[in-house]
């Protein structure tokens, strides 16, 4: 059996394995020309920044989730220099994936000498703190334990003060859900706990009155961008509109374009913290490359 923290898991990677074929593709009448309603796990085309992957794999932010539960596991815990060690490795071993800025400006970081606490780039993507799920499987029953590991860990590569604050906004909510909460309502006690950053703040609490609206047209409005200001309120909107319809949200994130990805992950992370794994199609899951390394990690 599957528990709700394990399948937090999963489908956040599932999502960013969906979101692979069509990731930063902005033109959402190319994606419906290109792919149709993209339903099912499919390989990047020629074109594409993530040409040397293949159909199940993941983005380089689901890579590096699977690299802090690889992390995590062996060390029992977060522990920032085995992570910063394992993270390093991923990238400087023929890696296939696309190396976006904040991890390029982080080795660079790591190999100017900078240690994994001051290394991070001033980077204000997403992509950090998207791959948290890893750590509220881990943390699931300690709370300030996990907040601070999500800190830790997304600074390494994303130390930027909006994205520390999404990033603790998505533990706290993913914690809440796995506590029993519902996810509007958890997400709504994040925004009441405080959002360290007074822009995102208010593009969250925009983000949850959108619930129920066109998802393209809204995450169009606030931006399809990597940047945390649009893609977490695009995760937000997912969540709300959705909430009881995990696959219905993760397909419309697909479809409506830009950075599905990271958004996937943290739409994912919450969404299969309320629903677990049935309630995705069983094909994302057993199509994923790592899945079987997944389920080993988590020891499913």
């Amino acid at each position: 059996m599957t528990t709700p923290a394990q399948a937090a898991v999963l489908v956040s990677l599932a999502a960013d394995a969906l979101s692979l074929g069509a990731h930063w593709i902005y033109d959402t009448a190319e994606i419906d020309r290109r792919f149709g309603r993209v339903e099912g796990l499919l390989a990047p085309p020629p074109d594409s920044f993530h040409a040397g992957k293949v159909q199940g794999e993941c983005t380089h932010y689901g890579d590096q989730a699977l690299v802090l539960l690889e992390s995590v596991t062996a060390s029992k815990g977060f522990d920032l220099a085995d992570f910063a060690r394992r993270w390093q490795a991923l990238f400087t071993a023929d890696y296939r994936g696309y190396v976006d800025k904040a991890t390029s400006a982080t080795l660079e970081n790591l190999q100017r000498g900078l240690g994994p606490e001051q290394c991070g780039s001033t980077s204000a993507d997403l992509g950090g703190a998207a791959r948290i799920a890893p750590l509220v499987w881990w943390y699931r029953e300690d709370r300030e334990e996990l907040l601070e590991a999500v800190r830790l860990q997304t600074a390494m590569t994303h130390n930027n003060p909006a994205v520390l604050a999404g990033a603790a906004f998505i533990a706290r909510t993913a914690w809440s859900v796995l506590a029993g909460a519902a996810p509007q309502a958890a997400m709504e006690e994040a925004l009441e706990e405080g959002v360290a950053d007074i822009d995102l703040d208010i593009r969250l609490r925009t983000a949850l009155e959108s619930a129920g609206k066109d998802t393209r047209t809204v995450i169009g409005r606030f931006g399809q961008m990597c940047g945390i200001a649009s893609a977490l309120p695009g995760a937000v909107h997912l969540i709300s509109t959705y909430a009881d319809d995990p696959k219905t949200a993760l397909i419309e994130n697909v479809m409506a374009g830009g950075d599905s990805a990271a958004r996937g992950m943290v739409a994912g992370l919450v969404l299969g913290a309320r629903h677990g794994v049935d309630a995705v199609p069983a094909a994302w899951l057993t199509g994923m490359k790592s899945y079987d390394r997944l389920r080993e990690l988590l020891a499913v």
